[in-house]
């Protein structure tokens, strides 16, 4: 039978746009780069299961049909036609299961598992998608961090060819001193220098209405134009980032300062900076000011911003990265309450145990959590920690969060019912499958190495759903549909 003309042509560098790909994408799996993706993405699969395999792990598979909790992003719910009225959750991830699995006695758990989550979509998000979820009986953070530091070197041996050094580790703390990040991009250098004692109490009311004032130094940028920095200027006020303000201070070739706060500052204040910063001649300071919180993360911006243009982020170098003791809680003011940093199943590092009973938020805000992320390349490809297996403690745990004692029976009774039959001391971590084949491929997008994704509208365009079901269908799952009233 004769084909029709493809609607785009199914060559690497197609013309054809996203949502039209999507549309005919089993026209789209054609292309060799497409197909190149599953490829690598089945062994990255197969490679995982025989390491994991290898190191006693069994896989074991958890239901996709549970209850909705309300930690954590919003859930999507399935009506139950025998039990009207009622709904399950896709999971968002198969937590509270393979703790269950450590109860029962299967130490070393382990499951490749798609996951739900109803959230807001971006290059690296879909409302589905796959986890490399893992939990081990008797261990402690750093027999998690050795095995999955194993698993990380495996395949990137045996899918890449690739060899990995020994991976650094840093604390939470650290990281948002030094790059105003939880998953700094350790590809390039650039780090924060705090310039707030020497830059405040000079009569630059911006400056010195300030809480903190932070550079970075670009290296090599003092040659840049006017129109270069007020461009730089423009996008670091754009809503997604919204600093107010951009200062800059020129090394230039010759030894001498420039700047946008020359009539504030004397060349010598600014000698000052430019040592603190490690600045040489023919690079320049980019500095940014205001709450501590908010400054850092513009800053982090713009220093990703800055590597990209300076191409310093190259897609084929791979630095990870352990970050380690974030905290437990982080306090939510529209909420006005405490939500876990990871989910309420972390456990407090030990010392931290006794503060648990004040009620002085700032001491509260301290504690850390026996938590820890994979970072790789500015992206954060896994995350775990060690978990409570003490119902005592995990009912503290739902009290700090604001849950009634008869809220977390409730919703969690289950667990701490079987916490209450010997539960021994277990913690996990879950890599993000699609993200790390991504990472690992220098892409952008999560898209490139998913069968068959969902646009940035959850849609998939393909078979067109979501898509409306017949009234009769909601009739037998007792929905009622109120007509809209215009």
């Amino acid at each position: 039978m004769a084909s029709k003309t493809p609607p785009f042509t199914i060559q690497d560098d197609t013309d054809g746009g996203d949502d039209l790909r999507m549309k005919y994408r089993y026209l789209d799996l054609r292309r060799n780069a497409v197909q190149k993706n599953l490829i690598f993405r089945s062994n990255l699969a197969i490679e995982t299961r025989k390491y994991l395999a290898e190191q006693g792990f069994i896989e074991v598979e958890t239901p996709n049909l549970i209850k909705s909790t309300p930690e954590g992003a919003r859930d999507f719910v399935v009506p139950s036609r025998m039990n009207k009225g009622q709904f399950y959750a896709l999971p968002q991830s198969p937590q509270t299961f393979k703790q269950i699995l450590m109860v029962a006695g299967f130490d070393k758990y382990f499951q490749i598992v798609k996951c739900f989550r109803d959230e807001d979509l971006r290059a690296d998000r879909q409302p589905e998608f796959t986890q490399i979820d893992c939990e081990m009986s008797f261990v402690h953070q750093e027999d998690i961090l050795n095995m999955f530091e194993g698993l990380t070197k495996h395949l990137f041996r045996s899918a890449l060819g690739i060899e990995l050094s020994d991976f650094p580790r840093m604390t939470y703390d650290e990281a948002m001193l030094r790059y105003g990040s939880d998953k700094p991009d350790t590809r390039f250098g650039m780090e924060f220098c705090d310039l707030t004692d020497v830059a405040k109490g000079k009569g630059f009311v911006v400056f010195d209405s300030a809480e903190s004032v932070i550079a970075i130094n670009a290296a090599g940028c003092a040659e840049y134009s006017r129109k270069q920095i007020d461009e730089l200027t423009e996008w670091i006020k754009r809503p997604q980032i919204g600093a107010k303000g951009l200062v800059y201070v020129k090394f230039e070739a010759d030894g001498s300062v420039k700047s946008s706060v020359d009539k504030f500052y004397s060349a010598e204040e600014q000698q000052v900076w430019l040592e603190r910063a490690g600045a040489k001649p023919g690079d320049m300071l980019l500095i940014l000011c205001g709450e501590d919180e908010k400054t850092r993360k513009q800053l982090c911006e713009l220093r990703l911003e800055m590597g990209s243009r300076l191409g310093l982020r190259d897609p084929q170098k791979f630095c990870p990265l352990w970050v380690v003791d974030f905290p437990l809680l982080e306090w939510d003011e529209e909420a006005n309450r405490f939500f876990a940093m990871h989910h309420p199943f972390t456990s407090p590092k030990p010392d931290d145990i006794v503060k648990m009973e004040s009620h002085d938020h700032t001491l509260l805000k301290s504690m850390r959590a026996d938590a820890y992320d994979l970072v790789l390349n500015g992206v954060e490809i896994g995350g775990g920690s060690i978990r409570i297996h003490d119902r005592d403690l995990q009912a503290r745990n739902f009290r700090l969060l604001g849950f009634t004692p008869e809220e977390a029976e409730a919703q969690f009774g289950f667990l701490l019912g079987a916490f209450e039959f010997g539960a021994p001391p277990h913690g996990g971590i879950a890599f993000g499958f699609d993200r790390l084949n991504a990472v690992m491929n220098g892409a952008n997008s999560i898209r490139d190495f998913i069968a068959f994704p969902k646009n940035n509208q959850g849609r998939d365009m393909m078979i067109d759903a979501p898509d409306s079901i017949k009234l009769s269908q909601l009739e037998e799952l007792g929905i009622r549909v109120v007509a809209d009233k215009q």
